[in-house]
Formats: structure tokens, sequence, C-alpha cells
């Protein structure tokens, strides 16, 4: 039984190896105009075994199982152009996420309205 157990997982293995790749979920890297674009993706993987042996007075018997289960998602693309790489996010952000990401703009239009307009400073 434990040698079809190993032969089992060797083959779920493979078959995750084979399968999370951003070439299959989203493509290989690719231009666009004077940016480099490489696809990023999220993987999440879980695995169950469970195996079990009897012998009573009618007879003898065994089971074994395993299985495993794989989630790939797209979350976005890591961009060059020259010597700076960004990262675009495929996904939209909304609520106080959002409003994080903004944070930075905000603060920086507000110290430019300070530098403009010092009598508003308390």
């Amino acid at each position: 039984m434990e040698m079809q157990f190993e032969k089992l997982l060797a083959r779920i293995t493979n078959f995750i190896q084979n399968e999370a790749k951003t070439d299959t979920v989203i493509g290989d890297p690719f231009e666009l105009g004077m940016f480099n674009c490489i696809p990023v993706i999220r993987v999440g993987m879980g695995f169950g075994t469970g195996g079990g042996e009897g012998d009573d007075k009618k007879g003898h018997g065994e089971g074994a199982g395993a299985g495993a289960g794989l989630g790939i998602q797209p979350i976005g693309f890591l961009v060059a152009k020259g010597d700076e790489i960004n990262f675009v996010s495929t996904r939209t952000n909304t609520g106080l996420a959002a409003a994080f990401e903004k944070f930075p703009d905000l603060l920086e239009k507000y110290l430019e309205t300070r530098k403009e307009t010092p009598e508003l400073v308390a």
C-alpha cells in the first residue's frame, strides 16, 4: 500500500509542477513598447491523505487515498523600463485598502497646498 501512495504523490507533485506556472495561467513575459512585462500569479495548495486496514472474521481489507487542491490566480505584472521596476496589480482595491493606496497622493497635495498658502497653517 505504501508504494502505491508514493506513486500517487509523485504524480500529484508532477502535475502541480507542470500546471502552477505563469505561462500556463496568464502567458509568457512580453514587451509592450518600452516596457518589459512579467506576469505574476498566486498559488495556493492543499494536500490530504488517508489510509486504513481491516482484519476481521469475514476477511481482510485495505484502503488508502490522497487528494490535492490547487488554486492559481493572476495578481498582476512586474513592469520594467530601464532600471525601474514596478508592480501593476490586476485587482482593484476597495474600502480601506483603496484609501491607503491613495494616501501618498493626498498627502502630497496637502503639503503643496500648505506651501502655497502659509496663512492656513495654525
